[in-house]
């Protein structure tokens, strides 16, 4: 029990002692942290401090480069209102200035007109007098010529007035010849800017493809599919397709080969078809082959829509969109038909416009004028025959007439049919448009220069810019300036007749006069 209890008061004294060095622990403790947390809020205080001073003063540096960049643009504000008040003031005195000179003038040219007034009715008194001896001077006279020339006054009335009709129609026909030479310039000066306009807002590029086209290949592992083992796809393709198929070093391309422009298309998407399809055989060819070749219309009427949607046309009969798919594969002196009659159709239209005419038939027409040319099995000018065409499928009567008079077979009957023919021309005489072999155009040129050559008083002829221009040298002995006109339109008669030719070829007649003399 004793043992008990001393244990029992050692626990005690032990928890009483525990529990004071606990609490001083803890007041330890408490005031160390309490000490940290006052310096942590007074570096705190002192951080926001120091960061207020901080944007305070980027505040009053930002406000006074506000001010002085404020104090900057009023005084330039006020230097340039100086300016234009200095100005203002410099033109207000030169007006009054000029005010000045003009009132000055003015007065002096009243006081001229007072003078010229009285000189005026000094010389009308003057005039008045001469004209009453005039006239009895005229009595007198009449008199005696009709004593001499035993005439009455109605028979010299009548010579006289012969001979002021004859002097009045002379100078009526030189009246007439002038402005009829003044309207021709105009006229021409306004069609050549009409002419220009259209051409530069229509410039287009020619290429032509007239024996190869190249399709492009995935990779150039597929040459070797395409040629098969010992060459058997590539023969059964040329064989079928009627073209020669050229596989060179070109990387990832292969050539196509034929003079016949729809063989060549057809082998074209076949060969495209096959590629993309990646089945390549003897068998899968002539399926594939025969397959474009029945499709091959509405490949051909495709191409048409979109040509007639590219220039916004509506209402083309399905034949005529045939008939326009076609012309992609014709050529006219190497030039692709389809591309020509596009341009023609936007060339009418813009000259059209200017001329404040329909634009629609102007398309038309000038889309439709060559489609004479893809006529199967047809005798005749192609102008005709595409007139044909067009009024057997609908089309408007002068569109129908513009195409029939574009080569001049017919006479054109509305403006449109002479702008078609316009826009035809400046589409064949474009550089690079069309081309023809040197032998013919070594002929053609010969031909030129041997025409002009064939007339009387010809002494040289040029044919130069390609043959678009024949200049002939007359003897101004033997040719008068009248008959050099007549001769260049002679010649270019002449040439119309005997010659075809691209575009338009200009003659020029030069006639020339020297006088030489030797100062000894």
């Amino acid at each position: 029990m004793a043992q008990f209890i001393v244990v029992l008061s050692a626990l005690i004294i032990g928890l009483a002692v525990g529990s004071v060095l606990g609490f001083l622990l803890f007041k330890n403790s408490y005031l160390q942290r309490k000490r940290e947390a006052e310096r942590s809020a007074d570096q705190i205080i002192e951080d926001a401090r120091r960061e207020a001073q901080n944007i305070k003063r980027a505040a009053e540096i930002q406000a006074k480069d506000y001010w002085f960049k404020e104090r900057r643009k009023f005084e330039r504000e006020t230097q340039e209102e100086r300016k234009k008040l200095e100005q203002e003031r410099k033109s207000l005195e030169e007006k009054e200035i000029q005010l000045s000179k003009k009132l000055e003038s003015v007065q002096r040219k009243e006081r001229e007109l007072s003078t010229l007034e009285r000189e005026l009715k000094e010389r009308e008194r003057t005039l008045h007098a001469k004209e009453t001896r005039l006239d009895e001077l005229i009595t007198q006279q009449t008199q005696k010529l009709e004593e001499v020339a035993r005439l009455t006054r109605e028979e010299a009335r009548a010579e006289l007035m012969k001979s002021i009709e004859a002097q009045a129609k002379y100078e009526a026909a030189q009246l007439i010849y002038k402005i009829r030479e003044e309207a021709r310039a105009r006229a021409e000066r306004e069609a050549k800017e009409i002419i220009a306009d259209a051409i530069q807002r229509c410039a287009a590029s020619h290429t032509a493809e007239t024996a190869v086209t190249v399709v492009p290949l995935p990779s150039d592992e597929m040459k070797g599919r395409i040629i098969g083992r010992e060459g058997r796809n590539i023969r059964a393709f040329e064989a079928v397709t009627g073209v020669e198929v050229i596989i060179d070093d070109t990387p990832e391309a292969v050539t196509i080969s034929s003079f016949d422009p729809v063989k060549r298309e057809i082998a074209r998407l076949a060969l495209e078809r096959l590629i993309q399809d990646g089945r390549i055989h003897p068998a899968r060819i002539e399926e594939v082959v025969a397959r474009v070749k029945s499709e091959f219309n509405d490949y051909v009427r495709m191409i048409g829509e979109e040509s007639v949607l590219e220039l916004g046309i509506g209402g083309i009969h399905p034949e005529l969109l045939l008939i326009i798919g076609k012309m992609k594969f014709r050529t006219s002196y190497g030039q692709n038909l389809l591309q020509h009659s596009k341009e023609v159709a936007r060339l009418a239209a813009i000259m059209a416009g200017e001329l404040n005419l329909s634009v629609d038939l102007a398309k038309r027409a000038g889309l439709l004028h060559d489609i004479g040319k893809t006529a199967d099995q047809q005798e005749g000018p192609h102008a005709l025959i595409g007139a044909q065409l067009a009024k057997r499928y609908g089309e408007n009567e002068i569109v129908v007439n513009a195409i029939a008079a574009h080569h001049g077979d017919v006479e054109p009957k509305s403006v449109i049919a002479v702008i078609v023919a316009a826009a035809d021309a400046i589409s064949g005489a474009r550089p690079g448009a069309r081309r023809e072999s040197l032998e013919a155009y070594i002929k053609r040129i010969e031909k030129l220069e041997d025409i002009a050559i064939g007339y009387p008083g010809v002494e040289r002829a040029y044919a130069i810019q390609a043959g678009r221009e024949l200049r002939v040298v007359v003897d101004a002995e033997h040719i008068n300036d009248i008959q050099a006109f007549e001769l260049a339109r002679e010649i270019a008669k002449r040439i119309e007749d005997e010659l075809e030719y691209p575009g338009q070829i200009k003659v020029t007649v030069i006639r020339e006069t020297r006088a030489v003399e030797f100062a000894k």
